[in-house]
């Protein structure tokens, strides 16, 4: 007997407005909401199970064939990279990814090499390798406006979506880089052994955005 699909699901807000979608397309998601610390989890009939992670190992799941499906946010695609289906953009999760410098700063004079602090080394090279910049690039796991406060950056690379945070630290978007939002990626072989399910699957979701 074939296993359930599995889908990997990015935790706190992807996570729910993921069941919030399989809930409006009549799946009971009973599972999930009294979930507790249950990280596997049966959707609908139980065709269909959910696997609760943290972006970067919603990826890794996926591409290693453990998880059929994943709804990843764009930003984690971008920065890991990697083997497997992008299939549709879910429309929710919306953000962007931005340089920002302390207000008032003109980013692009000057001849020196600039220094960027981001928690995305790879998104921040790849967009200013396309400028024809060389940068210095310190990756930060935290508190990312600190660098730029503390003098270690000229800016930063980040995830911005109001812009709240920046300009409580008295920074400011200089240029946007990208927009962000969620996507449903899929396991380059399940698509293959598992086309109908999936293809049925996929199809309803789209009929979901579809219908607005």
């Amino acid at each position: 007997m074939q296993r359930p699909i599995r889908i990997a699901l990015t935790k706190g807000r992807l996570e729910k407005d993921t069941i919030g979608m399989f809930e409006q397309l009549g799946m009971d998601c009973t599972a999930v909401r009294e979930k507790g610390r249950k990280l596997i989890l049966p959707i609908g009939d139980g065709s269909i199970e959910v696997v609760l992670a943290k972006a970067n190992d919603v990826i890794t799941y996926v591409e290693h064939g453990v998880c059929d499906l994943g709804v990843v946010g764009k930003d984690t695609i971008l920065e890991m990279q990697g083997k497997f289906y992008e299939l549709l953009d879910l429309g929710f999760g919306r953000c962007k990814f931005a340089l920002a410098v302390k207000k008032g700063t003109d980013f692009y004079s000057g001849y020196g090499v600039k220094t960027i602090a981001s928690k995305y080394p790879n998104v921040t090279r790849r967009f200013f390798e396309a400028k024809g910049m060389d940068v210095d690039i310190v990756k930060i796991e935290g508190s990312v406006e600190l660098a730029p406060l503390l003098e270690l950056s000229d800016g930063i690379v980040d995830i911005v979506e109001t812009g709240t945070t920046l300009k409580e630290n008295g920074l400011e978007v200089f240029e946007d880089v990208c927009p962000i939002s969620a996507r449903l990626i899929a396991n380059t072989v399940s698509m293959k052994l598992r086309q109908k399910e999936l293809e049925a699957l996929i199809s309803k979701v789209e009929a979901y955005f579809a219908e607005g």
